[in-house]
């Protein structure tokens, strides 16, 4: 998105993800929308004791990052549209072959963790999964949105590299492709996809580059 126009109660979230030479706009979101679903994304770390949780399943506590497609080098794709592009807050990964060829296609957990939510929020986000890690003790999170199939549920826990989603369009509002997040702050709201301030997030790529097993 090259611009955030904010008037009234009305926030105009556009993405621009660049495959093929074409421009995708995601649709408006509106703070009505965002307001409404406070309580519902807001799990924070205050109701689920993560450190406890993973302190009772050992075997999940992470010992590396891998990318989510194309495991575990994201062999076959390429990121479309890196974090802080056009005030990006993820990467978006695409097939190299362009248009939907990517279209359900696997997503990987980016690292061993704890499924915190899976839900529809409809709109420009689509399918969305959350996975908590916690990495060298500590917590992070990892956000996969657009997803077509999801193939886990809230509350297990899963492996790096075991798949948990699909690749899609979210109902054909753009062409396929994966929008993932991280974030070191676990439990913030669903987020605007796109700002200046990126307070509790960080690079996807970079971090994943610096922390492989």
């Amino acid at each position: 998105m090259r611009h955030l126009f904010i008037c009234g109660v009305i926030f105009f979230w556009a993405m621009a993800c660049k495959q093929d030479s074409k421009t995708i706009s995601e649709p408006v979101i509106t703070a009505a929308e965002t307001d409404s679903k406070q309580d519902s994304v807001l799990f924070a770390e205050q109701k689920t004791d993560y450190h406890k949780l993973f302190k009772d399943q050992l075997n999940y506590i992470s010992d590396g990052f891998d990318f989510p497609v194309g495991k575990p080098n994201a062999r076959g794709y390429y990121n479309a549209q890196k974090f802080q592009d056009n005030d990006h807050l993820g990467d978006d990964w695409n097939g190299v072959g362009g248009g939907n060829t990517d279209l359900g296609d696997p997503i990987y957990s980016l690292a061993n963790g704890y499924i915190s939510e899976v839900k529809d929020y409809e709109g420009g986000w689509g399918n969305v999964v959350r996975i908590v890690h916690l990495h060298n003790n500590k917590l992070y999170e990892s956000l996969y949105a657009h997803c077509d199939t999801i193939m886990v549920s809230e509350n297990q826990f899963v492996k790096k590299g075991e798949q948990i989603a699909t690749i899609g369009n979210c109902n054909g509002n753009y062409l396929a492709h994966l929008h993932l997040e991280l974030r070191d702050s676990v439990g913030l709201s669903i987020g605007p996809g796109y700002s200046s301030d990126t307070t509790g997030y960080l690079d996807p790529t970079d971090f994943i580059n610096k922390n492989r097993n």
